[in-house]
């Protein structure tokens, strides 16, 4: 793989969080916000990763070494844009973690799988946390994290657009019943969110689900 593409996808992060950073210094009291740019401009890396053929033996190494700076982050609070939300969450790491995890399992033999699951998370978790705490509804608590309706419809929309688009790329076959199956699972792993655990069981249980419901 050539040098162009790892700087390619280090120059997308490096925004990433510059934009962060910038938004964090431009509203200071949305918190929420910056974390988010975060979490969703992640997710094209995977996709991007998988457009430069950038083999496992590369991909691993990288995400393992992103996920150890998140815990160190989240430890000693280095990059508040990413991590300082107000409570007790391990999101970052644990989507860190999931996308290692993902890579092992499927970037070898089935990176659309380890698209799916990252691409779901990352758009339709994070949209629906955006949108969700903008737009005012009928709301819920479950495990002591609130939950909306907006929230919650916004993450099924998002998955249900993501997986088809990836579908249509992929030249996959589909079952409708069976992409309702799939969303179903992520909204219900999104909805169990303490800690932030949803960053990790979102991700392995859309992958894991991919083969099945494009099979």
């Amino acid at each position: 793989m050539p040098l162009p593409s790892l700087l390619l996808i280090a120059l997308w992060m490096a925004g990433v969080l510059g934009s962060a950073l910038a938004c964090r210094q431009r509203w200071p009291n949305q918190r929420e916000l910056s974390r988010k740019i975060v979490h969703i401009g992640t997710g094209p890396v995977l996709p991007l990763a998988w457009v430069l053929q950038v083999p496992a033996s590369i991909a691993v190494p990288c995400a393992v070494v992103v996920t150890l700076i998140a815990f160190i982050n989240h430890r000693w609070n280095l990059l508040p844009a990413v991590e300082d939300v107000g409570r007790n969450s391990y999101g970052t790491v644990a989507y860190g973690f999931a996308i290692c995890l993902l890579l092992i399992l499927f970037w070898a033999d089935n990176p659309a799988a380890a698209c799916a699951g990252v691409l779901v998370m990352a758009f339709g978790d994070g949209l629906a946390g955006l949108i969700g705490r903008a737009v005012r509804s009928p709301n819920w608590t479950l495990l002591d994290q609130r939950k909306s309706i907006v929230g919650t419809t916004t993450m099924a929309i998002t998955s249900a657009v993501v997986l088809l688009a990836l579908v249509l790329i992929t030249q996959s076959q589909l079952t409708p019943l069976r992409l309702l199956a799939v969303c179903t699972l992520a909204v219900g792993l999104e909805q169990l969110s303490l800690w932030g655990i949803d960053n990790l069981t979102v991700p392995l249980g859309v992958a894991l689900s991919w083969t099945w419901m494009t099979a």
